[in-house]
């Protein structure tokens, strides 16, 4: 695999709305040195301040959305959450490409020719970071490991350094994604990508990246966001307009959640 930087995001931030120390956002956005475009949808995940928010794509949210998924179904710590989205960050800025440097491929740019599997699976973003938490599990010690030092240790990148740079996006990012900032991730969305699914579709891709059917039943609080921000990462997908869990609800057409009456202690998510 290889390494490469990417560069570090920019983003203008429209208007930002701090809900339970999280701060979501309607934004336009320049996301990256090469993604210098007004993005007419954009998902946002931060904490504190517009300084502090970060901004990407749908298609990027939901690879990440991913990459989480993959981890409680493993039953992986948080902190291999965050190892995972800093090395996706920095080899592909969270893309799954087709290409890559010799034969790396993927969202994490895993090569065939070195045991990762064969191109296509790699290709795809389930069992690409499957197979990236299964090394990581072999490292001795990887819990208590600074981020770029993890990362390194199943990458094996030119640049073991370049990890890091990712580090602060990455963890807040996870963050949002495993539960532990409530309503952490929120997507502004115009219009929807590609033909809409079955009714069906949602759940069996909750099922099979979650490893459960966790959508419409009862959850604990930090389960819960974590499926909650799964399925906004997955809206523009599956053509979803809103989610609710514990008495809050995100809107693709605002770009925000609501509190409109939790109690805090859990609840049912729900997607339509």
């Amino acid at each position: 695999m290889t390494s490469r930087r990417a560069g570090r995001r920019i983003v203008v931030v429209a208007a930002v709305f701090v809900l339970g120390g999280s701060a979501v956002a309607v934004v336009s956005a320049i996301v990256g040195r090469n993604h210098r475009t007004s993005l007419p949808v954009a998902c946002v995940f931060g904490s504190g301040s517009a300084a502090a928010a970060y901004t990407i794509t749908p298609e990027q949210a939901q690879n990440a959305a991913i990459i989480a998924a993959v981890a409680l179904r493993k039953g992986m710590a948080d902190h291999a959450v965050t190892v995972a989205l800093a090395a996706s960050l920095q080899e592909t800025h969270l893309r799954n490409l087709p290409y890559g440097d010799l034969d790396s491929v993927g969202l994490f740019q895993q090569r065939p020719s070195q045991g990762w599997g064969t191109s296509a699976q790699i290709m795809d973003p389930d069992y690409a970071a499957s197979t990236f938490y299964d090394h990581l599990a072999r490292v001795s010690g990887w819990q208590a490991m600074a981020v770029t030092a993890a990362a390194q240790l199943v990458q094996h990148s030119a640049t073991p350094d370049a990890y890091a740079t990712w580090e602060a996006e990455a963890r807040s990012l996870a963050s949002a994604l495993t539960g532990e900032v409530p309503a952490g991730l929120a997507c502004r969305l115009r219009g929807f990508g590609g033909s809409a699914p079955a009714p069906s579709a949602l759940g069996q891709a909750a099922a099979t990246e979650l490893g459960a059917p966790l959508l419409g039943v009862p959850l604990p609080a930090k389960t819960g966001w974590a499926v909650a921000a799964w399925a906004v990462a997955h809206a523009y997908t599956y053509h979803l307009r809103s989610v609710s869990f514990d008495g809050w609800t995100w809107t693709a057409a605002s770009g925000r959640w609501v509190l409109v009456g939790g109690s805090g202690s859990g609840g049912v998510v729900t997607a339509a």
